[in-house]
């Protein structure tokens, strides 16, 4: 990567595993098949970006700016999106798997999950508001003073959310997941 500023690029099945790139600015670029496992892409811009078919495997973006990007088919294990950019951030992911990632204190109302994995992600202090977690496997995820009003969890499974201490009011959850809302109070629901 020579130039400063990429626009309008594809990037196709590029392998930038173990690599450290900083100060670069990716504007409606696409990313395809390309690997990013144990990368270092901190203090970059990405803008109107798809990555599809990407490993960015614990990829580090501290201070990096993701506005209006797409992720489908990514393999995203153990990502601390909390050290993003919060200005502009927004993210959508369609079949991904995003486990052991962090969202934690971001700002992301209206966020789309769909059809991803999402075990053991933190979104403490986050504001999901009217996010959809379409089809997605929240097992182990963490929901803690957490904004999750008007959220859809219609069809999502194996979540643990304690009403308590989200902020819940006018979400959406199936008759078959409200165990997940009453766990703690160790309720045999038939």
């Amino acid at each position: 990567m020579d130039s400063l500023v990429y626009d309008d690029k594809t990037f196709d099945e590029t392998s930038y595993a173990g690599t450290t790139i900083s100060g670069k600015e990716f504007n409606n670029c696409t990313f395809k098949k390309c690997d990013f496992s144990n990368s270092d892409f901190s203090n970059n811009k990405f803008i109107d970006c798809t990555f599809d078919g990407c490993n960015l495997a614990m990829m580090k973006l501290a201070k990096t700016t993701l506005s209006a990007i797409v992720f489908k088919n990514c393999k995203i294990l153990g990502v601390n999106f909390t050290d993003c950019i919060d200005f502009l951030f927004s993210v959508e992911f369609d079949a991904c798997i995003l486990d052991y990632s962090s969202f934690m204190g971001k700002k992301m109302p209206k966020t789309k999950f769909s059809k991803s994995s999402l075990k053991e992600v933190s979104f403490t202090q986050a504001n999901l508001s009217g996010a959809v977690f379409n089809d997605c496997d929240l097992n182990g995820t963490v929901f803690n003073r957490t904004d999750i009003s008007t959220a859809n969890f219609s069809t999502a499974y194996n979540y643990d959310i304690d009403p308590e201490i989200n902020f819940v009011k006018k979400a959406v959850f199936s008759a078959q997941g409200i165990h997940g809302l009453l766990s703690k109070y160790q309720l045999k629901i038939v």
